[in-house]
C-alpha cells in the first residue's frame, strides 16, 4: 500500500470512528490539521477524534501538541466554541513538543453534534 493510500486509510478510519462514537451518543470533537509550516509530523488534512471522556483515535501531530489537542477538546466538546489552535517551536524545542525539526502546524477543534 502507497504512503498516499495509508494515510488516506487511517483517515477513513478516523472518521468512521467519529461517526460510530456520535451515533452512540457520546458527546466528541474533531481536530484537523489545517496548515503546517517547516517541518510536521502529519499533513493538513489529518484528524484526531475525541471523546468527552478523553479516548480519542487518529493522529495530528504527537508528543506535547497531541495532549494540548486532547485537552483544549474537553473544553470545546463543554461550551460548543470551535477552536484554532497554533503550535510553533523553535529547532531546540521541536522534539519536546513533537514537532521533527522545528516547523509550526495549525489545528480546528470544533464538537460534532
Amino acid at each position: 500500500m502507497s504512503k498516499a493510500t495509508e494515510a488516506e486509510s487511517d483517515q477513513q478510519h478516523v472518521l468512521r470512528t467519529a461517526l460510530a462514537w456520535h451515533d452512540a451518543g457520546r458527546s466528541i470533537a474533531l481536530a484537523t490539521v489545517v496548515q503546517t509550516w517547516g517541518s510536521s509530523p502529519r499533513p493538513a488534512g489529518s484528524n484526531l477524534v475525541i471523546a468527552a471522556d478523553g479516548e480519542f483515535e487518529g493522529s495530528v501531530s504527537g508528543g506535547c501538541v497531541e495532549g494540548a489537542v486532547i485537552d483544549a477538546a474537553k473544553a470545546v466538546i463543554e461550551n460548543g466554541q470551535p477552536r484554532l489552535l497554533e503550535f510553533g517551536v523553535t529547532d531546540d524545542e521541536a522534539w519536546e513538543v513533537g514537532l521533527a525539526c522545528g516547523g509550526q502546524i495549525e489545528i480546528f477543534l470544533e464538537r460534532i453534534e
